[in-house]
């Protein structure tokens, strides 16, 4: 069984944490563990009229995002990668700098440390510098940050189509198989 950390975060777009979720949820061999910051229940709530509780049933486990003697805040608990979607600035720049005050940064933190993937689908624009330094800084821990935005080259006619090319890219980047978005050249 892999085992996969989803992080939500305040940051707009939860759609793609939603999305991610029920493409994991449909993968057999995969066990997911979910942490929603207390920003990230108020996003749900206005684009998508969610609770953390509806989006706790797709994950096999839930927690607490003060909830720091969760099993993924420990480097001992191998878990595959890591995918904060949407990922906001403010945990961005928290785990650029090693502040690890709540799950969501304590659980990147250890995907740094134990060499394990670490994506961070990122949900502003523009940039400013100190959005770019921190990006830098995270790239160069072994972070990878992906913005947002979808490819266009699959012709997508539906929304639908580039939340699911954004969120099939970030699955392909944890090591998962899937077939939400056209690959270039097939």
């Amino acid at each position: 069984m892999r085992r996969i950390v989803v992080a939500v975060t305040g940051a707009s777009g939860v759609i793609y944490g939603l999305r991610l979720l029920e493409s994991l949820r449909r993968i057999n061999d995969v066990e997911v563990h979910l942490v929603v910051s207390k920003s990230a229940s108020k996003v749900l709530q206005h684009e998508l009229g969610l609770s953390i509780s509806e989006l706790a049933k797709l994950a096999h486990r839930a927690y607490n995002d003060d909830e720091l003697d969760a099993p993924i805040a420990s480097g001992s608990f191998n878990f595959q990668a890591m995918s904060i979607v949407p990922c906001s600035m403010k945990t961005l720049a928290a785990i650029a700098h090693g502040y690890t005050s709540n799950l969501i940064t304590r659980a990147a933190d250890v995907a740094l440390k134990e060499r394990r993937r670490l994506i961070l689908l990122i949900r502003e624009a523009p940039y400013s510098l100190i959005h770019i330094r921190n990006m830098e800084l995270v790239t160069q821990a072994g972070a990878i940050v992906m913005p947002a935005s979808p490819p266009f080259y699959g012709k997508p006619k539906t929304i639908d189509d580039l939340i699911n090319a954004v969120v099939g890219r970030v699955m392909a980047l944890m090591g998962i198989d899937n077939d939400l978005y056209p690959v270039w050249g097939s």
